[in-house]
């Protein structure tokens, strides 16, 4: 029966290591879950009117939060913004004329500080085994997604004003997309750790 306080998560199961392996493989592993999310921010369909298009950066988010654990999708997430923030060109918008802070301050910013808890709180969730279950994985996608719009539309009232339709702006074109997301990762996390358990035995 599993230790649903303390179960192991993919990453940790897929590719075992200890000692100056498991640093090289958690290293390499930042550096995958970094460009992993900077590919998805830049897979992006405008949704008018809002200012921030859909893209497949909260699936990334969420994946990694579920397949790393808490600590290691914390250090990537954190890695990839640190990268923005340095000016680097991994967010969905970034450009020349808007990069760096400038960007992260801009109508993204709330939802980019959302990817850090929805990081955790998938890590958490995985750590408790509910990736391992089709309702599970999609109730631990949900949540996470919920915890990307909280400060992602509050952010949206601060720089236009609470009086403006945030809602209608930073949650409603969304939400097919998120529900998609969460129905995908409930087909495929669910899947691998059936494909592990069956190399296993």
């Amino acid at each position: 029966m599993l230790d649903t306080a303390r179960s192991p998560v993919l990453a940790e199961t897929i590719w075992e290591a200890d000692g100056a392996q498991l640093m090289v493989k958690r290293a390499l592993l930042v550096m995958l879950g970094v460009a992993a999310l900077a590919l998805a921010a830049k897979i992006q369909v405008p949704v008018w009117p809002s200012p921030v298009p859909v893209t497949l950066t909260t699936f990334a988010v969420l994946s990694i939060g579920a397949a790393y654990g808490p600590k290691l999708g914390l250090a990537t997430i954190l890695a990839y913004l640190g990268l923005g923030a340095l000016g680097w060109d991994v967010f969905a918008g970034s450009s020349a004329e808007a990069s760096g802070l400038a960007y992260m301050a801009g109508s993204t910013g709330g939802y980019l500080a959302g990817y850090v808890l929805a990081t955790l709180a998938l890590g958490q969730a995985a750590r408790r085994g509910w990736d391992r279950s089709v309702l599970g994985t999609a109730g631990a996608f949900a949540l996470g997604t919920a915890l990307i719009y909280l400060p992602g539309v509050l952010w949206l009232g601060v720089l236009y004003g609470f009086d403006a339709p945030i809602f209608a702006w930073g949650v409603t074109p969304f939400l097919i997309g998120d529900a998609l997301k969460a129905g995908l990762a409930a087909l495929v996390l669910p899947g691998l750790w059936a494909l592990v358990g069956r190399a296993r035995t």
